[in-house]
């Protein structure tokens, strides 16, 4: 069974990781190879377009961090996550949930997102 936070923590990183090569090793060590991506501004498929939808993301918020919400909760090969985006000790710019489905004890193969809260 996958130690849930773990996992969540790692997929956190990726999205913190703004050296391009680093993050593209972060993304093929975690994510299997056709691990899919889906929220509501995008849906991508494989490590080209998880690294691009990262990438685009972190352009859009540059300076923010991602963070964990709170306590990571799943079962079977489910997780589910409240993460926050923004600046240490600040109110979070955007607040997002996400479910990730794991495959085997250290790997994504989906992940489906959620934005609770997003800039006016």
């Amino acid at each position: 069974m996958p130690e849930y936070t773990t996992l969540a923590e790692r997929y956190l990183e990726i999205w913190n990781a703004t050296d391009a090569v680093r993050r593209r090793a972060l993304i093929e060590r975690l994510f299997t190879e056709d691990a899919t991506y889906t929220d509501p501004l995008g849906s991508v498929r494989g490590w080209d377009g998880v690294d691009t939808f990262v990438a685009g993301a972190q352009q859009q918020f540059a300076g923010l961090t991602f963070s964990l919400g709170g306590a990571v909760d799943g079962h079977h090969d489910t997780a589910r996550f409240t993460w926050h985006l923004g600046q240490d000790g600040a109110e979070p710019v955007v607040i997002g949930f996400d479910v990730i489905v794991a495959e085997g004890d250290d790997r994504i193969g989906n992940v489906y997102g959620f934005l609770d809260k997003v800039p006016g």
